[in-house]
């Protein structure tokens, strides 16, 4: 018995009557990855720019998370806080963040992503004003808490944009590139603003980030249109894409692969809250590095981890378009990743040479973020198309949930313990040690092609 993909339109009649709808799955008529024409004639060179235009908004979106961890010493300094407040901040925008998340699926609904993004773009750059004119406790809290809410919906936005300019077995490398935003955020963008809030201050780290939004709303409005492959609020895409009849929710919800994949990108996602939050100070603090070297330092996991998300990706969908299994690729390589992550990290409170933790802290970070592209294409497999934001939405909501926690559960054991330097590595072992668990579980459980033949049957065609 071979099962294959259909082209039928899901009214219940002979798949084989129905006229042949475009396979959005064959890559023949593409003649290359970042050029000519794709398979429902999309340019390939506007679908990587607009894409590419997306990567910078992420980018933004992690500078603005990061910025906290970069200007957490000054900020303590001048207000006198603590580090259980900092770390209680940095929970709490994940708290909102991932109350944001659910409202993915609605505005996508209510609006066309071109509006949308641009609205949420503007949100944070004014998110970052506030503490320029009044610096206390109690505005920061209030200000990345309205961060949170506002950055909560956009990173499944953000994918069904880049999803609605490819096929679906290559969305791996465009979902790396914007996985990979964290990573080019911390390469790039927190040297410089490390090096703005040593030269000028911490208040115009923040201003910066807030005329790079301004910025990049004058762009997107001037070039965004919408891609042929997924549909988007009011601006519907092609009649086969929104052929297909809906799932109920509960039964995406309910799927082994959303379930487990979503424990496991959680687990991963505390590390990165805990990075974003706390990796400056443990430089500084645990390990004895300056402040300008620990801003720098900043981007040595990240360039692991982009270095591998990419070549995961690229590899996934390269063999994927070459009839490997997709369960094998996008589910069993970066589990495994999060795997060898897990054991790293468990290991490093033995570590008593600062450069070593900083080797083996950055090889762990860097195997555990191929996780983010590898399942969120996954995920997004299992659904109908026009389902993808509001799916992506509660699966990055629930991820978030790990960011909720690990930062303020990081303050409160580095306050506790002996030294810093113990603390902070206590943490981190504790992180590897639940995502090693969570890994376990994706690999027994989750399957998206099984899954994706259950909640999708009318793509299904059986050949006996």
């Amino acid at each position: 018995m071979t099962v294959t993909t259909a082209s039928g339109s899901g009214s219940g009649k002979d798949p084989a009557a129905a006229p042949a709808a475009p396979n959005t799955t064959d890559f023949e008529a593409t003649p290359g990855r970042f050029g000519g024409v794709g398979p429902l004639g999309e340019s390939r060179l506007t679908a990587w720019s607009l894409t590419s235009l997306l990567v910078s908004l992420y980018v933004i979106n992690y500078a603005d998370k990061a910025v906290l961890g970069i200007i957490a010493k000054p900020l303590r300094e001048e207000l006198g806080l603590s580090a259980s407040q900092i770390g209680l901040v940095g929970s709490l925008f994940f708290l909102t963040f991932t109350i944001g998340g659910f409202f993915a699926g609605l505005l996508n609904k209510w609006m066309t992503l071109r509006w949308s993004l641009v609205i949420l773009g503007l949100c944070w750059a004014a998110a970052m004003l506030p503490m320029i004119v009044v610096a206390s406790l109690a505005v920061l809290l209030i200000s990345r808490l309205f961060l949170g809410l506002a950055e909560g919906p956009s990173s499944a936005l953000l994918h069904t944009a880049a999803y609605a300019w490819h096929p679906p077995a290559r969305r791996a490398l465009p979902g790396a590139l914007l996985a990979g935003s964290a990573s080019i955020s911390k390469i790039a963008i927190a040297p410089l603003l490390t090096l703005i809030t040593v030269s000028f201050g911490w208040r115009w780290a923040l201003f910066a980030l807030a005329a790079a939004g301004l910025v990049w709303a004058v762009v997107w409005l001037s070039t965004w249109r919408p891609g042929p492959y997924i549909a988007s609020g009011k601006a519907k895409a092609t009649d086969t894409v929104d052929a297909e009849p809906a799932t109920p929710w509960v039964k995406i919800f309910l799927a082994p692969t959303f379930i487990t994949g979503a424990l496991l990108v959680m687990s991963v996602y505390a590390l990165v809250s805990v990075v974003l939050t706390w990796l400056p100070s443990y430089f500084e603090d645990g390990l004895g590095y300056s402040q300008l070297q620990s801003g720098s330092m900043f981007a040595f996991p990240s360039i692991v981890g982009l270095a591998l998300m990419l070549l995961s990706s690229v590899t996934s969908d390269r063999m994927i378009t070459r009839g490997a299994s997709p369960r094998v690729l996008r589910v069993v390589v970066p589990s495994v990743g999060v795997l060898f992550s897990g054991v790293l990290l468990f290991l490093l409170p033995s570590i008593g040479t600062p450069i070593v933790c900083v080797l083996i802290l950055s090889i762990g970070y860097g195997f555990a973020a191929m996780v983010f592209p590898l399942l969120n294409a996954a995920v997004a497999e299992i659904c109908p198309p026009r389902q993808t934001a509001g799916t992506l939405g509660v699966f990055l909501a629930i991820m978030a949930i790990g960011g909720l926690v690990a930062p303020y559960a990081t303050g409160v054991i580095v306050d506790a313990a002996a030294t810093p330097a113990e603390g902070y590595a206590t943490a981190f072992q504790v992180l590897g040690l639940v995502a090693s668990v969570c890994a376990v579980l994706a690999l027994i459980f989750a399957n998206p092609v099984r899954d994706r033949a259950r909640l999708r049957p009318h793509r299904v065609a059986v050949e006996g």
